[in-house]
């Protein structure tokens, strides 16, 4: 008897693929493997980034707007002072418009609120944490977010996709080995879920904690790879945990059934 399509899951199922991206591939009528492949990866964060939100409402447009960048010069001085990483430094435009607040039912204009948001990355936490110390936050200076990152990111991913493509592969084998079967070429490969005709929502793949009992939510004392915090409301010091990537490739290789 002619071996049907068949879909089996590599032993890589851990997560799902991100579901915003384009398909990109569709499932053969042909019998074939289905297979994922993951590379992750654990690294600690060596650029902390902090994001600032300078304002100003006044009546005089031009007063809030001659002190908003007053504050920006203050910012930007001590960016260069505390050794922000070169190129991370950005200033956004200025942003104007009425400001207004309700008042009895009803809608009061107070005036011309004026903004402009800083970003800017270091390479050490103590760094950061040297600016947040001279910065005086207040409800005109306001810390939006304190964001660890991972510098090498962008080659990092090259290299676990590199790594997924391979494991699939190395699946693929596998599984033909154990049914008895041949590979009989690569069909397609992607790092977006391909499009099942099998009853499972386009787009994602279901990994092992989906037939059982969701996870609980992370401890309180969990580390955190970023810290969300407004106005002068800072902790009095800022810990980053270790920030995990993933990759997943998926691949379908035909197959024989050797008959």
């Amino acid at each position: 008897m002619k071996l049907l399509s068949v879909l089996l899951w590599s032993s890589l199922l851990a997560t799902m693929a991100p579901s915003a991206w384009a398909q990109a591939n569709t499932i053969p009528s042909q019998p074939h493997l289905l297979v994922k492949g993951q590379g992750t990866r654990t690294v600690m964060p060596d650029r902390f980034g902090l994001q600032l939100n300078i304002e100003e409402t006044d009546m005089d447009a031009d007063a809030a707007r001659r002190r908003v960048q007053d504050n920006v010069a203050r910012v930007l001085a001590l960016f260069k002072q505390h050794k922000a990483v070169e190129g991370s430094v950005r200033a956004d435009n200025l942003r104007i418009g009425p400001a207004t607040r309700y008042e009895q039912s009803r809608q009061v204009f107070i005036g011309t609120r004026v903004s402009r948001q800083l970003r800017a990355s270091f390479a050490s936490v103590k760094a950061m944490q040297d600016v947040l110390g001279a910065l005086k936050a207040n409800e005109n200076v306001q810390v939006s977010s304190l964001a660890p990152t991972y510098s090498g990111e962008v080659a990092l991913r090259r290299e676990l996709k590199g790594e997924a493509a391979a494991k699939t592969r190395e699946s693929a084998q596998g599984l033909a080995k154990a049914y008895g079967t041949q590979l009989r070429g690569l069909y397609s490969i992607s790092d977006v879920a391909p499009n099942f005709a099998y009853g499972i929502q386009a787009g994602s793949w279901p990994s092992s904690d989906d037939l059982v009992t969701p996870p609980s939510p992370p401890s309180p004392e969990a580390p955190m790879n970023s810290i969300e915090t407004t106005g002068s409301r800072l902790p009095e010091s800022i810990e980053a945990g270790p920030i995990t990537y993933t990759e997943n490739v998926y691949a379908i290789f035909l197959i024989s059934d050797g008959t």
